[in-house]
């Protein structure tokens, strides 16, 4: 049998499709979604250590002057 996807836009469009199961048409299957990742998940590993902590280094330093300048 052929599997398609179908946007639900009304509740009654539900119940119909449950009703269509109950009388053995058609089988409802839930897809699951996935659980979105985070940034840090998404690249972790991506750059070379030494890139990484070329900026690292870089970030400190911003953060440093940052404060120098305006505490």
């Amino acid at each position: 049998m052929d599997t398609i996807e179908i946007q639900i836009l009304n509740n009654k469009a539900l119940k119909l499709l449950r009703q269509l199961e109950d009388l053995q048409l058609v089988r409802i299957v839930r897809k699951h979604k996935k659980k979105e990742q985070t940034l840090s998940e998404k690249y972790a590993g991506k750059l070379p250590a030494e890139v990484a902590e070329d900026v690292q280094k870089y970030i400190a330093r911003s953060r440093d002057e940052w404060k120098r300048i305006f505490d």
